[in-house]
This record gives structure tokens, sequence and C-alpha cells, in this order.
């Protein structure tokens, strides 16, 4: 398993363990978790999934009346080590 999704779903389950149910989706240059966050979470409760999130290298929160609040993080996955960054053909 990739660092980023293993970390990823470290983040997703820790949520989990606050109550919120989690979505983890593998993407190209991430993972990402999504989590739905009812309305009724306590005051106190955001500090504890603020903390959880923090480990991630981007979150935030979606809040829509129609859709209501969809808190996201991301882990991005690592940059190649070989130097092939720029791509083919583009190495010196």
């Amino acid at each position: 398993m990739p660092a980023s999704e293993a970390r990823a779903r470290g983040i997703a389950a820790r949520l989990s363990g606050l109550g919120l149910v989690t979505r983890v989706e593998e993407h190209a240059l991430c993972t990402s978790i999504e989590a739905e966050v009812p309305e009724a979470l306590p005051a106190e409760s955001w500090r504890d999934v603020l903390e959880v999130v923090a480990e991630a290298d981007r979150f935030g929160l979606l809040a829509s009346s129609l859709t209501g609040r969809t808190l996201w993080a991301a882990a991005h996955k690592a940059v190649p080590a070989t130097g092939d960054v720029r791509g083919p053909g583009r190495q010196r």
C-alpha cells in the first residue's frame, strides 16, 4: 500500500472513530478522504476533527444548504526521486 494511501486510511479511521462516515478515493496525485459532518456534531468534537485532518497535506470544508457539510482532506503522493520529474527527454 502506498504511503499516501496508508496515511489517508489512517486519517479516515480516526475520523470514523469520532463518529464521521468517511470515503477514501485514489487519484493520480493524491489519496483523498471525505466525510459528511452532521449538524449535531458537538463544538468540542471540532477540535479533535481538526487535529486529525491537520495530518493531511491539504484539507477543507464544503458547506451548502443543499448538500450539508463535507469535510475533505488529501495526502499527496510522493514525487519520483529519480530526477524524472520533468518528463522524458527533459533530464539533465
